[in-house]
């Protein structure tokens, strides 16, 4: 068994409060956990309106499927029009380790 996360360091486009930073980082949330099944969370920066910290998590039978998703959630993430990607961090174990 494979356990995976991926921490994705985000800059919002045009935010000026933590209200309109909760109306952009929600949907991608929603998006990323229904489209690919991970567990995901706001994780760093809860009081500024700007950056945030998207980690996203699963358990996978294999290596390869866990590094698949991984990369298809920092795609998404990096794909979407109103988020900057400065830096992704990505780390996966064997349950064994």
């Amino acid at each position: 068994m494979w356990i995976g996360w991926i921490e994705l360091d985000v800059l919002l486009g045009d935010v000026h409060s933590l209200k309109e930073k909760r109306s952009v980082v929600r949907p991608v949330l929603a998006e990323l956990k229904r489209r690919f099944d991970v567990s995901v969370t706001e994780a760093e920066y809860h009081d500024q309106y700007r950056r945030t910290v998207i980690g996203a998590g699963l358990v996978a039978a294999d290596r390869a499927h866990l590094v698949e998703v991984l990369a298809a959630v920092e795609r998404l993430v990096a794909a979407r029009p109103e988020l900057e990607l400065l830096s992704a961090r990505q780390r996966e174990l064997r349950s064994d380790d």
